[in-house]
């Protein structure tokens, strides 16, 4: 799979859509032997404690005016994302993605303090997965979607028009620098915003790092399921 470009504060980071070079470092091992790629630690709970949304992310999504509305049930917490259907594009992407269970059982392979949380991609060990359908059309320069704080958007490759499973949360505001500029520098698409489990963003976000710089955590935070309310 390709890798995905995005700025964050003034270094080109990966939106990476492979498992390699910052995530996994080399380790030496005894005797002046590598040891291999320096990988995180498996989540303890790899089964679901639930396999149903929470009573308050229900509500939370009853009271929204969003026609779509998706609960994730992750190792740090529930999210529900109500989803923007000014980006219809990303929207019927994503739904697809969660209808067919491709996010279930999988990792949030990067994650940049201060910055994204990214999954989407990979499951436990790194594997990747190929996304399932075509990559689809940016959706970026829309008047009122903005990378703000706990929205959610669709990871690319430097190609414009090259999301296809991968997503991210901005957690926090990354407006400045991953919105549509211009043509030359046309941002990443956001296409929904959290409801309920902005705490579990903010666990996410300060899970402890593999190594300094490494941008992602030490144990594998799993994403269990993610099903659509509405």
């Amino acid at each position: 799979m390709k890798s995905h470009t995005i700025p964050n504060a003034g270094r080109l980071l990966a939106l990476s859509a492979a498992l390699g070079g910052a995530v996994f470092l080399a380790a030496c091992g005894g005797g002046g032997g590598d040891s291999g790629p320096l990988l995180p630690k498996p989540n303890p709970v790899t089964v679901a404690p639930t396999t149903s949304c929470s009573a308050a992310g229900i509500a939370a999504s009853t009271a929204s005016t969003a026609a779509h509305t998706v609960c994730m049930l992750t190792s740090d917490g529930e999210i529900v994302v109500a989803l923007d259907a000014r980006a219809p594009l990303s929207v019927d992407n994503f739904l697809k993605y969660v209808n067919a269970k491709f996010y279930d059982n999988t990792i949030f392979h990067r994650v940049v303090p201060n910055f994204v949380a990214q999954g989407g991609g990979f499951v436990s060990g790194g594997a990747a997965k190929t996304g399932l359908n075509a990559a689809i059309k940016l959706e970026s320069n829309i008047a009122g979607l903005s990378n703000k704080k706990y929205t959610i958007g669709m990871a690319r490759t430097a190609a414009a028009d090259s999301a296809t499973s991968q997503f991210y949360f901005n957690s926090v505001d990354n407006s400045g620098q991953l919105d549509y500029k211009d043509a030359l520098n046309p941002g990443y698409a956001v296409f929904g915003s959290v409801i309920s489990g902005t705490a579990t963003i903010d666990k996410i976000n300060a899970e402890p790092q593999l190594a300094p710089g490494a941008d992602t955590p030490a144990t594998e935070v799993l994403l269990y399921w993610a099903i659509q309310l509405k």
